[in-house]
């Protein structure tokens, strides 16, 4: 047996130790990160050659680092509707401040003041294909086309109306309209709805109803400026004999300015009692941007301080054949390497992916209390090795002064 061997068997396993309490202190430093993914020591035994028989050559250790990629943490809700978490397997694209495109599983996004991109706590940017020009076509094997998530580009935005309803109760009593009765202004009845123009401002059209056959109504829309011109053909509706729609049940009217709308006029009857109607339209003045929203399949919505929503970016997950031996980065962030395949994009609930959760984050995979047991049996491995070192050593010198 050489004693050198064993000082430098005894050195090995105090390195590999030191290595295994090395990754323990920066698990249990990052049990709180967001997404962080725990690192564990791996050893192997290096065998030497011992020779003849009755010698032995002790060997070493040799420390392989792991990280827990492919294992999930657990998912806690949040207040806050930027906050995205991974159910499943995938990954956000993420890029840093040049541009150079990484994976992460931390979701924790803000909006920057800045420059309005989603950034994460490490300071990486949320990647996104853009809606406007309608459904993305990804690149399956890059990151190409990704843009910064950033709902603040959408501005203001005017919604012209394109649809009205007029619903309520004709007046079965009303007579029918005589034009040339003394004092006839030209219809039975008038009342008014609100629509917005192709830029955002509220038109008001007169509505005027004229019952010309005792179950029949024409209906037409008029700008207020131009009372005698309606705008569109007037429509007849007629009632059956239980006062409800039985023809005409809508109009198409064109709004000055602004785009031809639908009225839905079957809601209308003719019964007995007051005239009484009611009406409602879409569209509304401009609005913008007060928040955002994510839907399970990654959609990003830009949310108007009118309550309204209107999809603007869809986030894609990347995933790669090895996810355990993917290159770990500063930042919580991961590269491909070799080992780990290329990347491969795809968006959530496809493909073996995971679906997205807002409102939610995924913690860190880290078990204090089982790292704090590795932590104790490494040193106690540590001290032992440190033991056969000064043994050898001690062993060692007693060789050495037998010369004397």
């Amino acid at each position: 047996m050489s004693l050198i061997g064993v000082l430098r068997t005894g050195v090995s396993g105090m390195n590999a130790q030191s290595n295994r309490i090395s990754t323990v202190a920066e698990n249990i430093q990052n049990a709180s990160t967001t997404g962080y993914k725990r690192t564990s020591a791996e050893f192997s035994s290096l065998l030497l050659d011992s020779g003849d028989v009755g010698n032995y050559n002790s060997g070493a250790v040799e420390t392989t680092l792991r990280r827990s990629v492919s294992e999930g943490g657990p998912i806690a809700s949040t207040n806050s509707d930027k906050d995205l978490a991974i159910q499943g397997n995938g990954f956000f694209v993420v890029s840093d401040a040049a541009g150079a495109p990484f994976m992460t599983r931390a979701g924790n996004f803000v909006v920057d003041g800045k420059t309005g991109n989603l950034v994460n706590a490490g300071g990486f940017t949320l990647m996104g294909y853009s809606l406007a020009n309608g459904t993305p076509n990804p690149v399956l094997n890059g990151v190409a086309d990704l843009k910064p998530v950033n709902v603040s580009v959408m501005g203001q935005e005017a919604r012209p109306s394109t649809a009205a309803t007029v619903s309520g109760n004709l007046s079965f009593e009303t007579p029918v309209y005589d034009p040339t009765a003394t004092g006839a202004i030209g219809y039975s009845k008038k009342n008014s709805l609100k629509v917005y123009d192709n830029v955002g401002r509220p038109v008001t059209l007169d509505v005027q109803m004229t019952k010309t056959a005792a179950n029949t109504w024409s209906i037409a829309f008029f700008d207020p400026a131009a009372p005698t011109v309606p705008l569109g053909t007037p429509t007849n509706v007629t009632f059956d004999g239980n006062g409800k729609v039985n023809g005409g049940g809508s109009a198409l009217v064109a709004v000055p300015n602004g785009r031809s709308i639908t009225v839905d006029l079957g809601g209308l009857t003719q019964l007995s009692g007051d005239h009484n109607l009611s009406g409602t339209a879409n569209g509304s003045s401009p609005t913008s941007v007060s928040g955002t929203a994510f839907g399970e399949d990654g959609t990003v919505y830009a949310v108007y301080t009118d309550g309204t929503r209107k999809a603007a970016f869809k986030v894609p997950l990347a995933d790669v054949a090895s996810p355990d031996n993917l290159a770990p980065r500063a930042g919580n962030v991961f590269t491909t390497s070799a080992e780990s395949g290329d990347i491969q994009v795809g968006f959530a609930g496809q493909g073996g992916r995971g679906i997205l959760k807002a409102g939610a984050l995924e913690q860190s995979n880290v078990d204090v209390s089982t790292e704090l047991t590795t932590m104790i049996e490494s040193q106690t491995v540590y001290t032992a090795n440190s033991k056969v070192f000064m043994t050898g050593n001690e062993l060692l010198e007693t060789l050495m002064n037998l010369k004397r």
